[in-house]
C-alpha cells in the first residue's frame, strides 16, 4: 500500500519527469511496499545519452561562477527540505531519523565544497624559449555515467552529481532500485535550483542492463561506480574494452589496531558507536579488531557490554539506535557468517542471530577469537558484525590488518607518535583514521588500493578525476 510520505519515484530526462512501470520499493523495518521505482527502456537511455550530449554543450560553457552559484542553491533547497527527506530515507532504507539527517547535511557539505573548489580548476603555463608558450589547460572530461548503491540513498549520489557538476561536466545517474527517493530528491533540488535540461539525469532499471548499454556508447566519456568488488571488476573490465576511465570505490573490510597504550573501556565504546552506523552496511566499517594482548580481555567485555545496549528498532522511532538490515539477502548473509564463524570455533559474546520474524532486524554482533579461515575473517560482511582477536605486537597487528586483498580504510588506536607513524607508513589502505572513525569528508579525497578500486571521490584529487589534462603549445614568433 503506497504511504503518503513515499514521494512518486519517476525517471528525469532532459529536464522532465517521466513515470514508468517498475519493481516494489520495501519497507526494511516492517516488509511493507512503499512504493514503486520504474524501469527505464532502451528508448529512455537513449533520450538520457542525447539529452546529456546537449547538457554538456551548455553546462561545459557556462562560467564556473555561475554553475557554482546553481549548484549551492540546489543544496541550500536540500537544507529546507532535510526533515522530510530524512523521514523518506528512513522508510526506505531503514537507518535511525538522525543518521538520515546527518548523511543528508554531510551530502550538503560535499555538494558546497565541490561546489566552491569548481572554481579552483587551474591550469598552468610551463616556461618555454622566447616565441613559445606551453599552457595546459584542465577540461571537463564529458558525459559521466554513474551507478550509486542502496546504503547511503542520497550521500552516494550526492558526491557523484557534485564532482561532476562541478566540473563541467554532464551526468547521467543509475542510482539504486532499493532505495530511490534518496536520488530522486536530489535530482528535483537541482531541477528546482535552475539547472538547465539535460546536465543531470537519473535513470532506474535492471542494473546490468543499464550499464551494459550505457558504458559502451561514445557519448560517455566516464564511468564512476560504487558498490561491490564482484561487479566493479565486471564494469572496469567493460570500462577497459572501450578504453574509458573509471572510478572504482569497492568494498572493504576494514581492520581497527587497538594498541596498548589506550583506555581499552573508553576506546569499546567508541567502537561500538563506529560499528553500528548504518547497521554496518559501510564501506568502511571497522570489522576487524585486533588488540593487543594485555588489554584484549577488558576490550572485548567493554565492547560486548556496550553491544548488547545498542537499541535496534524501527528508525522512526526517536529511541532506536539501530534500524533494520536494508534488505534481506543481508539478513541472510548475517546469520550464514555467524554460523560458519561458531563452527570454526568463534566465541559469540553480543546478538548472533535475527530478532523477530518481522522486518530485517540483526543485533550488533561480537565474536571473539575468530579463525582467518572463517568466512567473515576473509569476506566484507557489510553488516553488524564486530570481530575481535588479540595480537601480540604491533606487527602482528599491521601484517593481519594487510592480510587480504582489501584496502580501503583502516583504524587505529594509540597515544604513541611512534606507533602512529609506523601504522600510517605501513597499512595498505586509501584512508586511515587515527583516534576515531571517519574515514572522509568533503575536502579529504576518498578511495581505495589493492581490489577496493582506484580513483578517488572528495577533494581537489576527486574533481582532478572528472578533468581531462590538455596541453596547448603555441608559436608566437
Amino acid at each position: 500500500m503506497q504511504m503518503t510520505h513515499y514521494p512518486e519515484i519517476q525517471l528525469y530526462i532532459d529536464g522532465r519527469w517521466k513515470s514508468a512501470p517498475g519493481q516494489p520499493v520495501i519497507n526494511p523495518a516492517d516488509e511493507t511496499e512503499i512504493g514503486v521505482v520504474p524501469h527505464a527502456t532502451t528508448q529512455d537511455l537513449d533520450a538520457a545519452l542525447q539529452a546529456a550530449e546537449k547538457g554538456l554543450r551548455v553546462w561545459r560553457h557556462t562560467s564556473p561562477a555561475e554553475r557554482t552559484r546553481v549548484i549551492l542553491k540546489a543544496s541550500q533547497i536540500i537544507r529546507e527540505r532535510v526533515d522530510d527527506m530524512a523521514r523518506t530515507m528512513t522508510l526506505e532504507q531503514g537507518k535511525p531519523l538522525d543518521q538520515a539527517r546527518l548523511e543528508i547535511i554531510r551530502g550538503c557539505e560535499i555538494i558546497e565544497w565541490d561546489a566552491n573548489e569548481g572554481r579552483r580548476v587551474y591550469g598552468r603555463v610551463i616556461p618555454a624559449e622566447d616565441g613559445m608558450r606551453h599552457t595546459v589547460l584542465r577540461q571537463p572530461i564529458g558525459v559521466v555515467a554513474a551507478f550509486s548503491p542502496w546504503n547511503f540513498p542520497m550521500s552516494s549520489p550526492a558526491r557523484k552529481v557534485a564532482g561532476a557538476l562541478s566540473s563541467g561536466c554532464a551526468i547521467i545517474l543509475k542510482a539504486s532500485e532499493e532505495t530511490p527517493a534518496g536520488a530522486v530528491q536530489l535530482v528535483r533540488a537541482f531541477h528546482d535550483a535552475g539547472l538547465p535540461a539535460g546536465v543531470l539525469n537519473l535513470v532506474f532499471g535492471q542494473p546490468a542492463e543499464i550499464s551494459s548499454y550505457l558504458i559502451p556508447k561514445p557519448v560517455v566519456r566516464l564511468v564512476t561506480f560504487t558498490g561491490s568488488i564482484p561487479v566493479g571488476k565486471q564494469l572496469a573490465e567493460m570500462t577497459g574494452r572501450h578504453m574509458k576511465p573509471s572510478i572504482m570505490e569497492l568494498g572493504g573490510h576494514g581492520p581497527v589496531i587497538v594498541c596498548d597504550d589506550v583506555d581499552p573501556v573508553a576506546t569499546a565504546a567508541t567502537s561500538v558507536v563506529g560499528k553500528s552506523r548504518n547497521a554496518g552496511q559501510v564501506c568502511v566499517s571497522p570489522t576487524r579488531f585486533f588488540v593487543q594482548q594485555d588489554i584484549y580481555k577488558r576490550f572485548t567485555e567493554a565492547f560486548a557490554e556496550k553491544a548488547k545496549a545498542i537499541k535496534v528498532g524501527d528508525g522512526l522511532d526517536p529511541s532506536t539506535q539501530m534500524g533494520p538490515l536494508a534488505n534481506v539477502r543481508r539478513l541472510e548473509a548475517m546469520e550464514t557468517l555467524v554460523a560458519n564463524a561458531k563452527n570454526k570455533g568463534a566465541r559469540v559474546l553480543a546478538g548472533g542471530s535475527r530478532l523477530g520474524n518481522r522486518g530485517y532486524f540483526f543485533p550488533l554482533t561480537v565474536l571473539a577469537d575468530v579463525p582467518d579461515d572463517a568466512r567473515a575473517m576473509q569476506q566484507e560482511p557489510f553488516g553488524p558484525l564486530a570481530l575481535i582477536n588479540p595480537v601480540r605486537t604491533l606487527d602482528e597487528a599491521i601484517d593481519k590488518a594487510n592480510a587480504l586483498p582489501y584496502g580501503l580504510a583502516a583504524y587505529a588506536f594509540t597515544r604513541s607518535a611512534a606507533n602512529a607513524e609506523r601504522i600510517a607508513a605501513d597499512v595498505e589502505v586509501g584512508n586511515l583514521s587515527i583516534n576515531h572513525f571517519v574515514a572522509s569528508s568533503a575536502e579529504t579525497p576518498f578511495g581505495g588500493v589493492k581490489e577496493s578500486g582506484y580513483g578517488r571521490e572528495g577533494g581537489t584529487e576527486g574533481l582532478a578525476c572528472y578533468t581531462v589534462v590538455k596541453n596547448v603549445s603555441h608559436r608566437t614568433a
